[in-house]
């Protein structure tokens, strides 16, 4: 069976300034999904799905999903505000989604296979989607048998500003905890730092392996999450800034013993738009690897 790629779209890029996601940053105005689709499709990916805001469909289905029409299935869900289960009403007060879990369970309905969920917004390069492919189409006897890819934190540094990253603890070969790290930056010595939360600067090697939402799971992965949000939701409903995110409730289930996560990794190197400053640095490195054959004049033809 081959896996689904479900592509996390529905963010506005507040720090970026606007819909980076339909941002044309390849020769010929290419996105960042554009990579993203290309690779998971050589890589034997059978579907996209993309969870988007309701508001920008329109201009979502122009500038993206008809390049994709004849060389991937496509499907799009939406993520609002008040997509909630049964029994629980949204305050009124509530603005933002509820985090990038809470969008993952939108995609319940149309995914049945093993899937891998991946940031609109990041580069993760060819290698990362064959590794991923290549380990959801192995079979499995259980449930609750997922895994990630991992990134070295010095290869997904921005030198725009400071960053967030999911910091990994790996036993083995498997996730025993991930903890997610603001402010991550340079120190004035060139050292990677941060503050932990007691404000305290701490030090990254840069190979430590940080999550960049590149998640492999398997369809009862919906099934723990719809059991999980209704408990966030008994605690933070009226909590306007709470977000129920996908580290969270992965580290929640290898606690309970109820899932393992294989921690992948990968030769390739991450870049991404966190900051309008990071835009020239990605046209440059996209023009480079169309340049050197890693990809053709045109994606999508």
């Amino acid at each position: 069976m081959k896996p689904t790629l479900f592509v996390l779209a529905a963010g506005m890029g507040s720090r970026y300034g606007g819909l980076k996601q339909l941002d044309g940053l390849g020769p010929h105005g290419e996105t960042i999904m554009d990579y993203s689709i290309y690779d998971a499709v050589r890589s034997g990916f059978g579907k996209v799905v993309f969870v988007i805001r309701k508001d920008f469909e329109a201009d979502f289905r122009e500038k993206i999903l008809s390049k994709y029409k004849d060389h991937i299935q496509v499907e799009i869900v939406f993520q609002g505000v008040d997509s909630l289960p049964e029994g629980y009403i949204c305050p009124a007060d509530r603005q933002k989604p509820w985090g990038t879990n809470h969008a993952v369970l939108m995609g319940k309905a149309v995914i049945k296979e093993p899937f891998a969920v991946i940031n609109a917004d990041d580069f993760y390069g060819r290698n990362t989607f064959e590794v991923m492919a290549e380990e959801l189409m192995r079979e499995r006897e259980t449930t609750g048998d997922y895994c990630m890819v991992g990134f070295e934190v010095g290869n997904t540094m921005s030198e725009g500003g400071t960053v967030s990253r999911g910091v990994c603890d790996i036993k083995k070969g498997y996730l025993t905890n991930i903890v997610e790290r603001t402010s991550i930056g340079y120190n004035s010595k060139g050292a990677i730092v941060y503050p932990d939360e007691n404000g305290t600067i701490q030090k990254l090697k840069p190979t430590t392996l940080v999550s960049m939402n590149m998640w492999g799971f398997t369809p009862d992965y919906f099934d723990f999450s719809e059991t999980m949000f209704s408990e966030f939701l008994d605690e933070n409903l009226n909590n306007p800034k709470a977000e129920y995110f996908i580290p969270s409730v992965v580290n929640q289930l290898i606690v309970s013993g109820d899932a393992t996560v294989k921690v992948m990794r990968t030769n390739s190197k991450w870049f991404g738009v966190t900051y309008p400053t990071d835009r020239p640095f990605v046209i440059e490195k996209l023009a480079e690897l169309h340049a050197v054959g890693e990809y053709p004049e045109k994606l999508f033809e």
